[in-house]
């Protein structure tokens, strides 16, 4: 039997909507009409995206009351109209761009968009994206940076690489690593002019001194003051960004000060040292409400496999999606170096990637790991206690193991006489 269902529909009383440009962004308040009435007013205004009138913006919404703001991420132009508006008490919400998409077949101007925005807001259709306060927002900055900065680093040593291997250089198969003390002495002999390679390869220290006969062959090339040139330069800008890195770990150790007691708890989880913390707090933030539970975090961070059913049938091939990319490279280098430990993590990174392979192993262990970290996040009390890495084998039936690998032997045409150990 059918019966009678009583909707009202919730709607924001005052509301605006930015579609935000780089030079200029057009604004849309809806607020409601008067007295009490169920139509609405509306407001569309464009506005520079230059300060002063970015300020003029924010006390208009301000003296019209507006009790939600809300744009959508473009690009980082919506930074300083987020900012501005939030340290004028207002509370701005960043909307994911696949969230508003206009309706296909109706036309598409800035003012269509910014009005469109707007009623979606109005009636409680969106969700904010996560946006830190200001002391993260500024360790992030650095955090990032410093990522990009190694990215940099690593591109220019395979540069210095690739020149070698021009020049007919072979050092990089007999050094494991060539930018060891031993490398670089080698190459500031090359660009100095030296090119005997039994000189070269007397330049070896340390335990690359058992590798002189293979040095000399190594050395036996074609490089010319062509490749000293570029050398030189290449060596030079590794250098450059070497102390860039160190004096940006100072920024980021002064700005980590607040925080020092949660990225010390998190050093203890296993493949997290303190540049993973520092990078992981700087993404997440210290405070966990944003995040209701675990399982909410690590949907945020693209961890956990995307459902997609209908009719009864589970389609697509549950990969998880693209989230933050800074977070991700953190958590997969954290679950590569766990699965080097003899911890908990470490073992389940093993059995994972022997039946399904490295990569699938790196989420399935980062994602324990992200739980891991919000447990302690949200509890400044917890502390990490590992599981052992005999976890597996302490939990499983020894009757029922015993009882199939007698079965597997029998397949096999034995004879199976169990005797216990002394």
């Amino acid at each position: 039997m059918l019966a009678a269902s009583e909707d009202e529909e919730q709607i924001i009383a005052r509301v605006a909507a930015i579609d935000i440009g780089k030079a200029e962004l057009v604004c849309c308040v809806r607020l409601p009409g008067p007295g009490g009435s169920r139509r609405r007013l509306q407001e569309v205004s464009t506005h520079s995206t230059m300060t002063g009138s970015l300020a003029e913006l924010a006390n208009h919404l301000v003296e019209l009351g507006i009790e939600r703001v809300v744009m959508e991420a473009t690009s980082d132009y919506w930074k300083p109209v987020f900012y501005l508006l939030e340290a004028h008490g207002l509370q701005p919400w960043l909307v994911n761009t696949r969230d508003v998409k206009h309706l296909p077949g109706r036309p598409k101007t800035d003012v269509l968009d910014a009005v469109w925005l707007c009623k979606v807001a109005e009636r409680q259709m969106l969700r904010p994206s996560f946006v830190p306060p200001h002391p993260v927002r500024q360790l992030r900055d650095l955090t990032r940076y410093r990522a990009d900065l190694v990215g940099e680093r690593t591109a220019e040593k395979n540069r210095v690489e690739k020149l070698l291997e021009d020049a007919c250089i072979k050092l990089s198969v007999v050094a494991s690593d060539i930018f060891g003390v031993s490398g670089r002495d080698m190459m500031a002999a090359l660009i100095a002019g030296e090119r005997n390679p039994k000189v070269l390869a007397q330049l070896a220290r340390s335990r690359m001194r058992t590798k002189i006969t293979q040095l000399e062959e190594a050395f036996t090339g074609h490089f010319d003051d062509h490749h000293a040139f570029l050398l030189k330069k290449m060596l030079a800008r590794i250098d450059g960004i070497d102390a860039d890195i160190a004096a940006v770990d100072e920024r980021i150790e002064a700005q980590l000060a607040p925080f020092a007691q949660a990225a010390e708890r998190l050093d203890d989880i296993p493949g997290i040292g303190p540049v993973a913390a520092a990078a992981i707090i700087a993404e997440v933030g210290t405070d966990m409400s944003r995040f209701p539970t675990a399982g909410h975090l690590s949907s945020w961070a693209k961890f956990s496999p995307g459902i997609k059913s209908s009719a009864g049938k589970t389609k697509g091939s549950g990969n998880t999606g693209h989230g933050n990319r800074y977070l991700a490279r953190v958590l997969g280098e954290a679950a590569a170096g766990a699965g080097k430990t003899n911890t908990f993590l470490g073992e389940r990174y093993r059995r994972i990637a022997r039946r399904r392979g490295k990569k699938r192993a790196i989420v399935a262990v980062g994602r324990p790991i992200l739980v891991i970290v919000w447990q302690i996040l949200n509890n400044p009390d917890a502390l990490f206690h590992d599981l052992g890495a005999n976890h597996f084998s302490r939990r499983l039936n020894p009757d029922a193991a015993k009882h199939a690998h007698v079965h597997q032997l029998e397949a096999l045409g034995y004879t199976v006489t169990l005797t216990r150990a002394a």
